[in-house]
């Protein structure tokens, strides 16, 4: 697809409840993990079988590589299965199927759902829960400085090689090496060279969890000599930030049952840790950090009159005009991260009741207390009631809006939460008439939590939009200011009117996530 994966996910699953099929004792389930592609099913991994239980917590863990800029949808399917068979997928080994967005899981981190049956029917009272967790280097990483003194000697005419292996012990109690350091040679005392690695492979990105660290004497024939060992945690680590120096004994069990006055093996001292940071998208929208649309149409008189077949605003019975096409294929890919699902629907350029004033900055539903619609359909609705009801006008005055969404997205940045960040979708037919204003407007909204997406719908000359989107340069204020961060994106609608609505989605919301990123890391 040409987009960067924005991360992995790690899906967990587990079930309650689920249907006893057989007869003699409880079902065995397995679950299969089905992805869309070119409007098929197919499977991609399944999980292994546990015996006779209702109430599963499956062991295998799904990956999937997860992108903000499509509906990526999965299906899980609960099978029953037997024995060597493997796992039939009839009908009577059915126990039920659910289907959800990975945008949907990422945004809840815990999804539970019912399970059903074909046809819609519900399987009893089964249901299924999906965990995530992000998998991307983006949890940060750690610097760690060891060094160790006085141990064992383990070679009769010089002193040990020794080296230091690093554990993590996964909840199965099974164990990943995390890090080998070089062997420091004949040395008693070695300092080791300091070394980074990712918070998500030393302890899956949780303080507690216990690490086996381990001193080896090297041997050129691989038969290394044990030296000693000892057991830690990130959290304990930590301590050796600053100034400070965590150290432990480095202890060999067989010695100290057989030694009545061992106290240890050497001592492993951690010298320094250092700790960096790195934030992705994923972890603002699991984080809590809410994204809010705004539409924004253009009802000026360049659109031509809706009544007329050649307008951008005919309503067509039979099909779409292009306003609509743009603002569905690119609303249902927003609205999933949208946590209430409510839309802002504003108009700019026409005439409005009752006193058929000029406005650049109306609601669509005529409602002023409330401009919010619900949902995409509700946005879809509200300008096919609102079109018959205006004049088309002008000039094509977008500052107004870009100055309202911006001064809720002030209001929000001042409660020092900021867990709100603003979209808005300008769907314009060409030619902005306030430029200056304009540029204005997009240099101060670069330094609040809002992007702008603009799409060009209609044939007419984008050449001011290519501008707005700073992509060839930074775009400037009239003063010369420069924006903070680069908010637009224009995408002229022809360029994908034969495309499917996902390329056009992809290619506009494309830059969302990194605008997300650099803003919060401004903060």
């Amino acid at each position: 697809s040409g987009l960067a994966v924005l991360s992995k996910v790690e899906l967990r699953v587990s079930c309650k409840h689920l249907l006893d099929r057989d007869t003699l004792n409880k079902s065995d389930p397995c679950v299969l993990l089905l992805m869309q592609s070119q409007g098929q099913w197919m499977e991609v991994d399944r999980s292994e079988v546990i015996k006779s239980n209702l109430n599963p917590v499956f062991a295998k863990i799904f990956t999937v590589d997860y992108y903000f800029e499509e509906v990526q949808k999965l299906r899980f399917e609960v099978y029953d299965s037997h024995g060597q068979a493997g796992v039939g997928t009839h009908d009577d080994d059915f126990l039920g199927g659910m289907e959800c967005t990975v945008g949907q899981i990422v945004a809840q981190k815990r999804v539970t759902k019912p399970l059903f049956l074909k046809y819609g029917k519900f399987a009893g009272k089964s249901t299924i829960t999906i965990i995530s967790e992000e998998i991307s280097g983006n949890n940060g990483y750690v610097e760690l400085a060891f060094r160790a003194k006085k141990l064992d000697d383990k070679d009769l005419f010089s002193k040990s090689d020794p080296f230091l292996e690093i554990y993590r012990i996964d909840d199965d109690r099974s164990e990943q090496l995390v890090y080998r350091t070089e062997v420091v040679k004949n040395n008693l005392s070695p300092i080791w060279e300091p070394f980074k690695v990712s918070l998500n492979s030393l302890c899956s990105c949780e303080e507690k969890r216990k690490l086996r660290c381990v001193v080896w004497d090297y041997d050129s024939r691989g038969k290394h000599d044990f030296i000693g060992e000892f057991f830690t945690t990130f959290e304990e680590m930590q301590k050796a930030m600053g100034e400070n120096k965590v150290q432990w004994d480095c202890m060999n069990p067989k010695y100290k049952i057989k030694k009545r006055n061992y106290k240890n093996s050497g001592v492993v001292v951690l010298l320094d840790l250092k700790i960096h940071r790195v934030y992705s998208f994923l972890d603002y929208i699991m984080g809590g950090c809410q994204i809010h649309f705004t539409v924004a149409i253009d009802f000026t008189a360049s659109n031509g009159d809706p009544r007329n077949s050649c307008s951008l605003h005919y309503i067509n019975p039979y099909q779409p005009n292009e306003y609509l096409k743009a603002l569905v294929a690119v609303g249902e890919i927003c609205q999933d991260y949208d946590s209430d699902k409510k839309f802002s629907a504003l108009g700019f350029g026409a005439r409005i009741p009752p006193k058929y004033e000029v406005s650049h900055d109306f609601a669509i539903n005529f409602n002023p207390d409330n401009d919010e619609c619900e949902g995409i359909q509700g946005v879809v609705e509200s300008y096919q009631s609102c079109l018959p009801k205006i004049q088309l006008y002008g000039p094509t005055n977008v500052a107004p809006i870009i100055s309202k969404v911006a001064r809720v997205a002030a209001d929000e940045e001042r409660t020092k939460e900021a867990s709100q960040y603003f979209i808005l979708l300008i769907l314009t037919d060409g030619v902005v008439t306030d430029m200056a204003d304009t540029r204005e407007a997009i240099v101060r909204a670069s330094y609040l939590p809002m992007s702008i997406i603009i799409v060009g719908v209609g044939n007419a000359d984008f050449t001011d939009m290519q501008i707005l989107d700073g992509d060839d340069g930074v775009l400037r204020s009239p003063k010369g200011e420069p924006v903070l961060r680069d908010i637009v994106q224009f995408v002229p609608f022809r360029e994908f009117k034969n495309a499917s609505p996902t390329a056009l989605a992809k290619c506009v919301l494309a830059e969302v996530p990194k605008q997300v990123v650099e803003y919060y890391s401004y903060k």
